[in-house]
């Protein structure tokens, strides 16, 4: 297999990253769709990298911490081949559904861990994974700028953002992409998305 050539590779958003036009979404990577070898995942992550699609996508709750793992053991030795975007937001709950927190401490503390678990210094793109209702976004996102200014993390992110929320958190801080399911199945709600994010210049990443 060739590697993607570079003429092929997208700008996200504003940013000064650019990259292939399909990343490695590396959920499955952690028994979401059945048992999943860490080696073997490992190596399939390197194996992508070396054919160009570098941008990597994980987050906190994948596993819940267990894929950042492998992918930071992955990346090893080419961190500077790959552009890293991971996740926060979705709390673990006992014996029901997952919960979500978008508190400025929360978002702080949840970056710090992931840094420690990818073994890296600084996050590509960090992504709200879900919008805590109960926490006004542009509290949300300010901490996440806060995270920029300390050198953490290079750009921001949005997951499954209503368009309104998408304004107000890019009001506050450059959105470089906003990730939302995208598929045969699931058009309708994302083509309003699709629209603010062009009218925004913000980066649409489409995940089915």
């Amino acid at each position: 297999m060739k590697a993607i050539p570079d003429n092929l590779r997208r700008r996200l958003g504003a940013s000064d990253l650019r990259v292939s036009p399909i990343g490695l979404g590396c959920m499955s990577l952690s028994g979401i769709y059945g048992a999943a070898d860490d080696a073997q995942s490992e190596a399939l992550i390197r194996a992508a990298v070396e054919r160009g699609v570098e941008h990597l996508d994980t987050a906190d709750m994948y596993g819940w911490g267990h894929n950042e793992e492998v992918v930071g053991r992955a990346i090893r030795g080419i961190r500077d081949k790959v552009v890293l975007a991971t996740k926060f937001g979705q709390v673990k709950r006992e014996g029901g559904a997952n919960g979500v927190d978008g508190r400025p401490e929360y978002v702080k503390q949840a970056c710090e861990a992931s840094l420690k678990r990818l073994g890296v210094e600084v996050i590509d793109l960090y992504y709200q994974h879900r919008v805590d209702p109960r926490t006004p976004i542009e509290e949300t996102v300010g901490a996440m700028a806060d995270l920029v200014k300390a050198g953490k993390v290079r750009y921001l992110g949005l997951s499954e953002a209503h368009p309104d929320t998408v304004r107000r958190a890019h009001a506050v801080h450059p959105i470089a992409a906003v990730e939302t399911e995208y598929s045969l199945l699931y058009r309708v709600e994302a083509e309003e998305t699709r629209k603010t994010t062009r009218d925004l210049g913000i980066s649409f990443v489409a995940y089915s």
